[in-house]
């Protein structure tokens, strides 16, 4: 066995990874204690890393126009199809979309292949939809887009502010780590800024439960408290910054009292004067922002709002403070670092800085080409897609992503792919239902099989390393971008033999034409030209570090503008005139409701990955829409029952969860499902395509829709054997349906009769549909409900419940019957009534998955509570659940809560005596 040290694929947190690997496979995964970000730590996802791992589902041959071919083939074909649209279309008619999961170096060939030698600025990446806000407000603010902080701040703070993030669920290890830093130290305090009450508010001192969209009010607000209180830092402000006072001017357009801005944020003005007050009087404050924030028509001025506090009070630059925006994807940085946005060049230079078009044109040696390159920035990635429906852009090449999920107006999003002449998908997953729309699919490389480097929140460099060579014929990103190029006749400048080539280039351009000053300071911030001499054993040893990386800090930069420097000409910081704007997405008499969206805590993405380890799909098993109980009531919808969303391009069908998390008026949805898992649950296709003018950002968190109960005849389950292929028809004959792998089957929950027809003849429906015979059932004609199971060659082949799925028992017990072997003798009564009934005899139902490690379910947790166990650590020690990732604590103290609270409203009063 062979253990390797490399990166988890997930969020933006970084962690290090060992996997053990052992007869061709990885077998085993555990958090990498030596590495900075998570020292061991890891998720319930990085956990199940080597569960996702596999050649089943895999993309392993190219294929064109459908048909299988050879590597050759289909690269002639890019090439070809490449070449005579910008013959006839004109250069800047081809463009790209990539990816946050791209590792540094297949980014960087990318970028140089398309900006470079193609000539095109259209280059665009999903990081749009997640951090170009962040990105746009540290430039306008610092000169940079340069994170200040790293994950020690959250340590050495004595107030940390979580704006828009739902830590515990987004960067659960980033999370563990925040909590056990208030453990440490009880004079650290939390606040968490959120409209929804997430499993993150189990650590907050102060929770302000904010009107989505008024982030910017609440910050300007802050910033004009601050002033009128004597808490600006006029020394720090005079030495190091410029903008104050049309910063402060701006605020006080808007009424500054505490209670309008309170009213205008819909909180508490008590709670909101105790947050002015911590902020105001702490000097080591980190804000922490992420999508909240971000995804807004006015994300750049909502993070600006933000940084301007901390430069007014001079929180930055110091131990435990500064603005800190956290990423969402593992390599949204590294992807910005090399130009990955369409309105960067590389090496963080754009297109309005001095020099740089001759600097690159330098360094690529591409003064000869024509095209040359391109003058201007590109398509950002909504104007990318309005490009290709006016015929501007005719060519397109997906790496590594779905637009048809994630981008705004998704519905029209997929028309657009389906009318583009040439669509190219680099993917690694057969599922993936972007492939519909690809003339041209190429089979990548996964984690496991990558070798390059991932850039993490805190500007951390870190080795994704390969362990396994990629199945079939899939291949590195790099490698098919740079065959690519070849063919396109630019062979000698994409001449790699290895990642370490690629990175030694990006190096060397990071440090390029960037002299140091007498400061040892570039006019670039990005520097890492110290780790340009790397030759192939520097590069597969080299250990987590954070930029700049020169010659002036070979070993990195734990902390930037610790002198009050910032990369601005005159080296002073910027504060922003923020007039705080609403979000563009207006609600009406027929969308009344605010749709917010994001993850889960299993899931990842559109769970290409995520859903192949069959143990994350039990937090959360189908699409779901959380509102409140008044809002659910004013619908006439129960808890569990299926509704629809009718939003500004489509709809979406879930089922409801009744929750007082969220505030009245206003849904939540999970981002990740997409048609390989739900027919009618893209919640892409429910918001508008507006942006921010700045970032070229979506407005992804304040939807307007509409909500109404899905009537439906009937509801069933139906758990198939694993190796059924055929294609499941029975979708046709839903209004809903949701597929969930299990580890032995695969489990399909239906809905249909959607104006309430009467249930349909189901015995005759599996026999036509399924495969085996009915053998046994149980019906009950006059409630419509029915179990029922079929068998082949004496093995369990389906099992059939008509009914709600509240009556389904824990399915574990269920879906191992699929794995055993022939029975050969008939069924006893007591097999037949246990198989019915999907348990064993005296079993009882686990209830919902609450700790995904350890698969603990609610009822067990909750029978250890009354039993006395009362503290996470307690149920840890019954039910190990909690001890692992930590992920579910939250959750578990909820769950203590709650039942602490029915124990006592249950008490009865001792009646007195007379």
């Amino acid at each position: 066995m062979t253990r390797t040290a490399t990166t988890c694929p997930y969020c933006g947190v970084g962690c290090g990874v060992i996997a053990s690997v052992e007869k061709g496979a990885v077998s085993a995964v555990e958090g990498d204690r030596d590495h900075p970000a998570n020292f061991g730590r890891l998720c319930v996802k990085g956990s199940a890393l080597h569960e996702t791992l596999g050649e089943h589902g895999r993309l392993t041959r190219p294929r064109v126009d459908g048909v299988e071919v050879d590597w050759g083939s289909a690269l002639d074909s890019v090439a070809a199809r490449l070449q005579a649209t910008q013959a006839e279309h004109g250069r800047e008619s081809v463009a790209a979309y990539l990816s946050g999961q791209l590792l540094t170096e297949d980014y960087y060939v990318a970028n140089k292949l398309f900006k470079g030698f193609l000539g095109t600025p259209h280059l665009d990446t999903n990081s749009r939809l997640c951090m170009a806000s962040a990105v746009a407000g540290y430039k306008r603010a610092f000169g940079a887009d340069a994170v200040p902080c790293n994950y020690e701040d959250l340590e050495e703070a004595e107030l940390v502010v979580l704006a828009g993030s739902n830590l515990a669920w987004n960067h659960p290890v980033l999370f563990q780590r925040l909590r056990t830093a208030k453990q440490r130290n009880p004079l650290l305090r939390v606040v968490v800024i959120d409209p929804r009450v997430t499993d993150t508010c189990e650590i907050a001192d102060l929770y302000l439960g904010i009107r989505p969209g008024s982030d910017a009010r609440l910050f300007n607000g802050l910033l004009a408290w601050m002033e009128a209180s004597n808490r600006l830092d006029r020394v720090y402000l005079a030495r190091h910054t410029q903008g104050i006072e049309e910063a402060l001017a701006a605020a006080r357009e808007d009424d500054c009292s505490i209670e309008a801005i309170a009213a205008d944020c819909d909180v508490d003005p008590e709670r909101l004067e105790t947050f002015f007050y911590w902020f105001a009087t702490q000097l080591h404050v980190v804000t922490l922002y992420s999508q909240g924030v971000n995804q807004s028509s006015s994300g750049t001025d909502k993070c600006n709002a933000i940084i301007n506090c901390h430069l007014a009070g001079g929180k930055i630059g110091l131990p435990g403070a500064g603005p800190f925006s956290i990423t969402g994807q593992p390599n949204a940085m590294g992807g910005r670092e090399v130009g990955g946005l369409a309105n960067q060049l590389a090496a963080h230079m754009d297109y309005h800085t001095p020099g740089a078009i001759d600097r690159l044109t330098r360094f690529w040696s591409t003064a000869s080409l024509t095209p040359s390159l391109p003058e201007g920035p590109g398509h950002k990635a909504v104007e990318l897609f309005d490009a290709i429906e006016r015929g501007e852009v005719r060519a397109l090449w997906i790496m590594a992503t779905n637009p048809g999920v994630s981008l705004p107006d998704a519905n029209r999003v997929r028309r657009i792919l389906a009318a583009c002449p040439l669509v190219i998908v680099s993917d690694c997953m057969a599922n993936a239902d972007i492939l519909q729309y690809a003339d041209i699919v190429l089979p990548a490389s996964s984690w496991a099989e990558k070798d390059g480097t991932v850039t993490n929140s805190e500007r951390r460099i870190s080795r994704q390393r390969g362990m396994l060579p990629p199945p079939g014929e899939a291949r590195h990103d790099w490698w098919i971008i740079s065959q690519a190029a070849t063919r396109l006749g630019f062979g000698e400048a994409f001449d790699y033999t290895h990642p370490c080539d690629i990175f030694a280039e990006h190096a060397r351009l990071s440090g390029f034409d960037n002299p140091l000053d007498k400061r040892g300071e570039g006019a670039r911030l990005f520097d890492i030209s110290g780790l340009a001499g790397l030759d192939r054993s520097g590069y597969d040893a080299l250990a987590p570090i954070q930029w700049p990386v020169n010659a002036k800090a070979p070993e990195g930069t734990a902390r930037l503008f610790s002198d009050g420097r910032f990369a601005t000409p005159d080296g002073r910081a910027r504060l922003v005139a923020v007039r705080p704007r609403g979000p563009e997405q207006l609600l009406s008499a027929a969308r009344p409701l605010r749709l917010n969206s994001g993850r889960v805590r299993d899931q990842w993405h559109t769970m290409t990955r995520t859903a192949r380890a069959p143990r994350l799909m039990n937090h959360r098993a189908e699409p779901f829409i959380e509102l409140h109980p008044a809002d659910a009531a004013r619908h006439g919808l129960d808890d569990q029952r299926l509704a629809r969303l009718e939003g500004a391009g489509g709809d979406y069908i879930g089922r409801v969860r009744v929750s007082n998390v969220q505030r009245r008026g206003e849904v939540f949805v999970p981002m990740h499902w997409n048609d390989s898992f739900s027919g009618r649950a893209r919640m892409g296709g429910l918001f508008a395509g507006h942006t921010d003018p700045v970032s070229g950002q979506p407005e992804s968190k304040h939807g307007a829709v509409g909500l109404a109960p899905l009537n439906t005849g009937w509801e069933a389950t139906l758990l198939l054997a694993a190796d059924h292929d055929d294609d499941p028809i029975w979708r046709d004959d839903s209004a809903y349906w949701a597929y969930i792998p299990l580890a032995n089957s695969r489990r399909w929950q239906l809905a249909g009769g959607e104006n309430g027809e009467a249930p349909k003849d189901w015995l005759s429906w599996a026999t036509a549909k399924l495969p085996g015979e009915p053998a046994l059932w149980a019906e009950d004609a006059g409630s419509g409900r029915l179990r029922a199971a079929g068998f082949e060659n004496g093995r369990l082949r389906w099992w059939l419940m008509v009914g709600s799925p509240v009556e389904l028992p824990t399915l574990n017990w269920l879906d191992e019957r699929f794995a055993e072997a022939a029975v050969d003798t008939p069924l006893s009564g007591g097999q037949r009534r246990r198989l019915l009934a999907g348990c064993a005899v005296g079993d009882t139902d686990a209830g919902p998955t609450v700790c995904s490690c350890h698969q603990v379910g609610k009822r067990a947790i909750v029978e250890a509570i009354r039993a006395g166990d009362s503290s996470v650590e307690a149920l840890g020690a019954r039910l190990a659940c909690g001890t692992q990732c930590g992920s579910c604590i939250p959750e578990l103290k909820s769950l203590i809560e709650e039942e602490i609270a029915h124990a006592v409203a249950s008490k009865e009063p001792e009646s007195e005596a007379l």
